[in-house]
């Protein structure tokens, strides 16, 4: 592997100018860049937990698999997670019950399980140093929440099987007397990147083959074009956070948000290794109910890390609640050292995407419409679970094996329930495409500053302009190439982030997050 950061383009490193803890303790996972057209039997786009665990099961049963990363490994939505291993779901367990009934509440519950499961023993097959632990989580009230809807929760716990118990306290937690919580036992948590890097190797010394700096567009049936090579594949599994071969279908099932991430060092075993949860602000205005997440980490002999996350937003639309992206850290760090007092000074924050469908299951299995194309998608801020799940249906679908979670995730399903949900975000989406007629946030380029970019009016044009740290004004359009929204600048990531179907673009006008597959179109500045 080559960890040089020669000729390195923008958002090849990580989807944003913020560096998270995971890949700023990891050496940069790379391998070569295609350099000939390709013929393999099965082709993965993505280098995340999705896509390296489906390559990992599919070389083990004895595929040809080639996998392709637009950066590099790890540098897409998997290196900004907070890495919780968990099967209590940030979507409610009897909403699921209501929603689909005992037996697929059930099997989501399984399912996650299993996940956790398979990632240990990843980890043991491969002797891979990542830190992984199981450990007891912690769901509590947020203060907008009704006592009545935590124990509805454990009540739905019960009949799906998970070992829970009713505690009278939160465990660990600052004023945490006298307050109830679910305990979860035999959760847990790894460091992502250094499991990523175990993986990666793993998947190449059984025989597969990963390229990373290698763009993949005009996906087909057939294959994709990679860097401008021909890839055919008979298998294409898409495995992007948001897939990048779907123009409409998945995007009207689910929709993209941000959410932010402080962490922090705290003395040496001042806490136990756990994950925290509450349930989430039930006067937020979005469909998804932002909730606070938290959870230690190891860092040096002296030293564990706490990280928090949380103050999630849909992708684009800080300003809805006008709180900037850039205050968000403030209010997190705010509360998290409210309820966890020992906090030191913040060593690190940044952001991730998180993919909410419309029904709170995610989507994994046969593109609608598609024969040999698969996607997994609709993390639903269960990434690592989802993903790994995910990679399990797919390879078991590859090899022509019923897997007994296909139907649930079943990206072809249509959920009636979900319809006022599905309403609400349809509405919010269509609502976007008003910033066409909607004045510019820029009056003149010459009133922005060195590292910022903002949407200028220029005539009938919408142009997204940027002034980098050597005063050079580039200039790019504002129109999203996925399906025309306006692109809004991300201040914190220092992004052009589109608020419909949350495409995102480096202040270079480089795609990094998809559905969009291509860069902002480039324009002449005087």
């Amino acid at each position: 592997m080559d960890n040089s950061y020669k000729d390195i383009n923008e958002g090849s490193i990580t989807s944003g100018d913020n560096v998270s803890f995971w890949i700023d303790s990891t050496e940069i996972i790379a391998f070569e860049k295609p350099n000939q057209d390709v013929r393999t039997d099965i082709l993965i786009i993505g280098g995340g937990i999705a896509g390296l665990t489906t390559a990992y099961k599919l070389v083990k049963a004895g595929r040809k698999v080639v996998l392709v990363e637009d950066g590099f490994i790890g540098s897409g939505e998997t290196g900004r997670t907070t890495a919780h291993l968990t099967n209590a779901l940030d979507d409610r367990y009897y909403y699921l019950e209501k929603t689909f009934g005992k037996e697929t509440a059930s099997l989501a519950a399984q399912s996650h399980s299993a996940a956790i499961d398979e990632i240990e023993k990843i980890v043991t097959e491969n002797q891979i140093e990542c830190d992984f632990k199981r450990v007891n989580g912690y769901l509590f009230l947020h203060e907008t929440d009704k006592e009545e809807n935590l124990e509805k929760e454990f009540n739905a716990l019960q009949n799906v099987g998970l070992e829970t118990t009713l505690l009278d306290h939160i465990p660990s937690m600052a004023g945490g007397e006298n307050k109830k919580s679910i305990e979860f036992k035999n959760q847990g948590q790894f460091h992502i990147l250094h499991y990523l890097k175990g993986l990666a190797e793993a998947v190449v010394s059984l025989g597969g083959t990963i390229y990373t700096e290698a763009h993949a567009e005009d996906i087909t049936k057939k294959g994709a074009k990679v860097n401008g090579y021909t890839f055919t594949a008979d298998h294409i599994v898409v495995a992007t956070n948001s897939p990048i071969n779907d123009l409409v279908t998945m995007h009207t099932k689910q929709h993209a948000y941000r959410t932010y991430v402080i962490a922090g060092k705290i003395p040496k075993d001042s806490l136990p290794f756990s994950l925290w949860w509450d349930t989430g602000n039930m006067d937020a205005k979005w469909v998804a109910k932002p909730y606070h997440y938290v959870r230690v980490e190891n860092f040096d002999e002296n030293y564990d890390l706490l990280i928090s996350g949380g103050e999630d937003h849909k992708t684009g639309q800080a300003d809805e609640e006008d709180l900037s992206e850039i205050s968000r850290y403030d209010k997190l760090e705010v509360w998290t050292r409210k309820n966890f007092p020992m906090l030191d000074e913040i060593t690190y924050k940044w952001s991730g995407q998180v993919m909410e469908p419309v029904d709170s299951l995610g989507f994994m299995g046969k593109n609608p419409g598609d024969k040999n194309i698969y996607i997994i998608t609709g993390d639903s801020g269960n990434g690592m679970t989802h993903a790994t799940i995910g990679a399990l249906i797919v390879s078991d679908m590859i090899q022509e094996i019923k897997n007994k979670w296909e139907e649930i995730y079943d990206p072809s399903r249509i959920t009636f329930s979900a319809a006022g949900d599905f309403l609400k975000e349809a509405g919010n989406m269509a609502k976007q495409y008003l910033d066409w007629i909607a004045a510019s946030d820029l009056d003149n380029v010459a009133d922005l500053e060195a590292g910022n970019g903002g949407v200028l009016n220029v005539g009938l044009r919408k142009v997204a302009v940027y002034r980098d740290y050597d005063n050079s004004l580039k200039a790019f359009s504002a129109v999203c190439p996925h399906l025309g929204c306006i692109v809004q600048w991300n201040s914190d990531e220092k992004s052009f982030d589109c608020p419909c179907h949350g495409s995102r673009f480096a202040a270079d006008g480089t795609v990094t997050n998809g559905p969009a597959q291509s860069n902002l179109g480039p324009i002449k500045v005087k």
